[in-house]
């Protein structure tokens, strides 16, 4: 599949020169305490950030003491427990993709950037994510930092074997639905070549879920998971092993061991995937690509930063937030940290658009770019996660434990809406 075109127009030449400086002057216009602190405090988890850019941060902002922490374990609980005892505050922190949710119901204990000058900026940001950080009422709570666009990982080679297309745009096309995958999957077990086409079935669950625009609970609060959209998610997760061609359960290492070994010659994830491949499998440079996703994109993970309430000078704070998250901060955070920008200007620098080695010098902006612009928005309320684990739960007992697909559909619909009932879900 050929990539977006990657030229930058006159128009986005533009918006990133008036990034940095629009958003500093914006800041100094918002509404905010205003003090010039002495200090202020920045917590993110271990790549959060590019700790590279965060450092360049301390030095640029000469007017206060930039103090950044790397926390460690579950960030959401020791933030949470933070606001709550609303001592040690941080001025700036990080919010991840999974927590955003149940911390949108929370808004008040956070600043509404759009009151710093965050709306002027919207439109630099994919809509999605944008949309994904902000309340049902337009206060914007998280600030993206990076995003998750899926494709799928491939072994040309072993597709080869199989008789399969192994070209990026061929695979694209000829594997643009589910069922043509799986299809493809077939012949590859047909030609004995040993390996299974499938890596991860609960992924695929995960996938297909994220190429809608409904999840397990609508605006209104309502329990959707039992629903026809759900149903189809858990019927397309689940067909490659009524079709054999699912690899064994296993762990992440082994998954990707296998898949050095010709076993498991694709697998679906974020463009931070792609990092994970190289630091498992150090030795397969040239032997991956990247093809867009079957069924339409996906987002896997991407996160944002906030501002508490409790921030000491919101105005300067925002204005290291559109530093740290500048297009070309971002492209650097790519290179530093794989984190994946949520800002299509970056799309266009160097740090994304130079051919990959690992993957056979493949530009693989072309397909995460395409990807990133084109994901579903979809509703996720602040009980989604509880709410849908019976079913990841479920699925994975008809991989691992060959449970009945559907005992385990209907087990899983039972467990959700007991959780969902005890969370206030309708």
């Amino acid at each position: 599949m050929k990539g977006p075109d990657m030229e930058l127009s006159r128009r986005r030449l533009l918006q990133v020169a008036l990034f940095s400086a629009g958003s500093a002057a914006l800041a100094a216009c918002g509404s905010g305490s205003g003090s010039d602190a002495k200090e202020l405090t920045l917590w993110y988890w271990p790549a959060g950030l590019s700790d590279k850019v965060v450092a360049d941060a301390v030095k640029h902002f000469t007017q206060t003491k930039l103090k950044p922490s790397v926390i460690g374990g579950d960030f959401k609980q020791k933030l949470v427990t933070t606001l709550t005892g609303r001592r040690f505050v941080p001025d700036i922190t990080g919010v991840k993709g999974e927590d955003i949710a149940s911390l949108l119901v929370q808004a008040d204990r956070f600043i509404d950037l759009n009151t710093l000058g965050a709306d002027k900026l919207a439109s630099q940001f994919v809509e999605w994510k944008w949309k994904q950080g902000s309340t049902k009422d337009g206060k914007l709570i998280g600030f993206p930092i990076d995003i998750g666009p899926t494709a799928m990982y491939y072994r040309p080679a072993d597709f080869e074997k199989a008789g399969l297309p192994s070209k990026p745009e061929d695979v694209a096309a000829a594997m643009s639905t589910w069922d043509d995958y799986y299809a493809a999957g077939v012949k590859m077990k047909q030609a004995n070549t040993g390996a299974s086409m499938v890596m991860d079935i609960p992924t695929i669950f995960q996938m297909v879920i994220g190429q809608g625009t409904k999840r397990f609970i609508d605006e209104n609060g309502k329990f959707i998971g039992d629903q026809d959209h759900i149903r189809n998610a858990w019927d397309l997760a689940i067909k490659p092993i009524q079709l054999g061609i699912a690899a064994p359960q296993a762990g992440e290492q082994d998954q990707f061991t296998a898949a050095s070994r010709g076993k498991s010659p694709s697998l679906f994830g974020a463009a931070w995937r792609g990092q994970d491949l190289k630091n498992a499998l150090p030795d397969d440079t040239g032997k991956w690509r990247v093809a867009a996703m079957p069924g339409g994109p996906s987002n896997y993970g991407g996160s944002f930063l906030a501002l508490p309430k409790e921030c000491r000078n919101p105005q300067l704070a925002f204005q290291i937030i559109t530093w740290l998250l500048s297009p070309e901060n971002q492209a650097r955070g790519f290179t530093d940290a794989a984190l994946f920008p949520s800002s299509p200007a970056a799309y266009t620098l160097p740090a994304l658009t130079a051919p990959d080695p690992y993957f056979g010098g493949q530009k693989t902006v072309e397909v995460f770019g395409d990807a990133a612009q084109k994901i579903p928005v979809s509703y996720e309320a602040p009980s989604d996660a509880a709410v849908s684990a019976p079913f990841f739960d479920e699925v994975l007992s008809v991989w691992a434990k060959g449970k009945n697909p559907d005992t385990a559909w209907t087990d899983a619909v039972s467990k959700a809406k007991e959780i969902a009932e005890r969370q206030g879900v309708n």
